[in-house]
């Protein structure tokens, strides 16, 4: 008896998920952590004042679920963040997929344990002397501001409440980026910078997002970041490898990031080329 069911799965990778469910040990309990503070840009933000609690799933359809909607029109999914640092190891990849397939099996229980951490991650940011700030975005393009936090064991369709996080937390201030173009009626306290990618079949999703915007920036993974304007579309470029406080950022600029990764190496146009 395993305790995910793959018949739930699709994609390229649900036949590797599925013998992960069936063979690995690690894939017989729910993960009991999963909020992470390690992060290469994290420490910059201590030194301001901000401790950045971070949630990481496995992103597009490594999993088995769909996580990025926008992934292949953007074709972000072969240079992702989720390659880059710790991302690249073996064991931390079971990990985010063992947080996503709990993500969408057992809704309730991983709402319960997110209330939990984040409440955690509290605690402790209060011990350190600094402000929590949380991304629950770190390798995905979940719409948060729609998904309810559902406690109901016995029937997730009736919960027992269905705020969603932000409404759970109005102190905290919460960020991340995002490929939706249409993602303007926010929380207070939720902060989105829309993600850029230069390839062909994005320029669309851009377009409606230029169309749509109102005080929004804009990040671009760039080969190299500029010092100053680049192109007809971008402002002022704010370097956002510094820190990833995207909610610091001036209104009406462009967060420029160095390509980290397998990005590196791009070629299908998502690393905007400054030449």
């Amino acid at each position: 008896m395993t305790l995910f069911n793959k018949k739930l799965l699709s994609g390229p990778y649900s036949d590797y998920v599925g013998d992960l469910i069936d063979n690995d040990k690690l894939f017989q309990k729910l993960p009991t952590q999963l909020l992470t503070f390690n992060n290469a840009k994290t420490p910059k933000g201590e030194e301001l004042g901000y401790l950045t609690a971070i949630l990481y799933f496995a992103p597009y359809m490594l999993s088995g679920y769909q996580m990025c909607k926008f992934a292949e029109l953007a074709q972000c999914h072969g240079p992702c963040l989720n390659t880059a640092g710790r991302g690249k190891f073996d064991a931390t990849q079971k990990a985010r997929i063992r947080k996503t397939l709990m993500f969408h099996q057992f809704r309730p229980e991983f709402m319960i344990l997110l209330v939990s951490e984040i409440n955690r991650a509290i605690r402790k940011s209060k011990r350190m002397g600094l402000k929590l700030v949380v991304r629950l975005n770190g390798t995905s393009d979940i719409v948060w501001e729609n998904t309810p936090v559902v406690f109901n064991k016995t029937d997730p369709t009736v919960p027992v409440y269905s705020f969603n996080i932000f409404e759970l937390f109005p102190t905290l201030t919460f960020y991340d980026y995002s490929k939706y173009p249409t993602r303007h009626k926010l929380p207070k306290n939720y902060h989105l910078t829309f993600s850029y990618s230069g390839a062909t079949s994005f320029k669309p999703i851009v377009d409606k997002w230029f169309d749509k915007r109102t005080d929004q920036n804009i990040a671009v993974v760039f080969d190299k970041v500029p010092e100053n304007v680049f192109g007809p579309i971008f402002g002022p470029i704010v370097k956002g490898d510094n820190n990833d406080l995207r909610f610091l950022d001036p209104i009406n600029v462009t967060v420029g990031l160095k390509a980290k990764g397998k990005a590196k190496i791009d070629n299908t146009g998502f690393v905007v080329r400054a030449v």
